[in-house]
């Protein structure tokens, strides 16, 4: 039998759910705005306003998706491709890329906790 769950065990589970996403998007959000508003960095790899600017929608449009149930393998893949870059901007550059690889595992690790039948292979059964 099924035991039935209290009041506190749902809200508690749901919080534990949604906590590694939180703190993921503490994360992507100051990132995303930061290239917004501070799009003339010196010292990257590109240097262009254009494209730090574009890169900070991307973060955002990717959190915003991600953050959302429906869309939220869609908003994964986005903020996953992006920190992939990332990561191979800061092998390039010799910069350390553990911190940006866990970052990104992390993004995967929220997903996964928040749906995790998107990680399942689905079995497709012919009729005959």
């Amino acid at each position: 039998m099924a035991e039935q769950k209290s009041g506190v065990e749902i809200i508690l589970t749901r919080i534990l759910i949604w906590f590694p996403s939180l703190i993921i998007i503490l994360f992507y959000i100051p990132n995303a705005l930061d290239k917004l508003i501070n799009h003339d960095q010196t010292g990257k790899i590109v240097e262009s306003s254009a494209v730090m600017i574009t890169a900070g929608v991307f973060i955002l449009i990717g959190t915003v998706l991600f953050l959302y149930n429906k869309t939220i393998l869609i908003g994964t893949s986005m903020l996953v491709f992006y920190m992939t870059f990332i990561v191979l901007i800061h092998m390039y550059k010799g910069k350390p890329s553990e911190i940006v690889i866990l970052i990104l595992m992390a993004t995967i690790f929220a997903s996964y906790v928040r749906k995790p039948q998107l990680f399942h292979q689905k079995l497709v059964t012919r009729q005959q």
